[in-house]
């Protein structure tokens, strides 16, 4: 299985509620190797930056100013598999929908306030990891 890089978040309702530690050992526990990791805080503009690809959905506005709202992590993760392994441990986008043991089941609140982001696809992230990690050469 080849090699992915993807891109993760630890939202800022975990970073809030001083989830992000465990978020991450979780990671690390599934295998992935970060390649880098940055605490960002957002600003709306940026938000919207990152998220233009909803810019026309109805919680683009509340999404945005969500994840405006406080400090994120952002990761660069590499795995074999990586996009899907990394949203199969994130869980399913709603908490209460979400598999038992995933981390938006055990640290996600609702929808929107659900502890982590992943890309959903290869071009989506290379989007992601260039918006947050510009010009980084990801070392193997």
């Amino acid at each position: 299985m080849p090699t992915e890089r993807t891109l993760a978040i630890v939202k800022p309702d975990a970073v809030r509620a001083r989830h992000a530690g465990h978020i991450i050992q979780r990671i690390e526990e599934a295998g992935f190797q970060i390649r880098a990791m940055r605490l960002v805080h957002l600003t709306k503009r940026e938000a919207e930056g990152f998220y233009a690809v909803h810019r026309e959905r109805p919680f683009f506005a509340s999404l945005t100013s969500f994840m405006s709202s406080g400090p994120a992590i952002v990761l660069g993760l590499e795995a074999p598999d990586a996009i899907r392994k990394w949203r199969t441990l994130m869980g399913a986008t709603d908490p209460a929908k979400a598999d038992p043991g995933s981390i938006r089941k055990e640290f996600g609140t609702s929808i929107e306030n659900n502890a982590t982001h992943g890309s959903d696809g290869a071009d989506t992230a290379a989007f992601e990891l260039g918006y947050f990690f510009p010009g980084i050469q990801f070392a193997r």
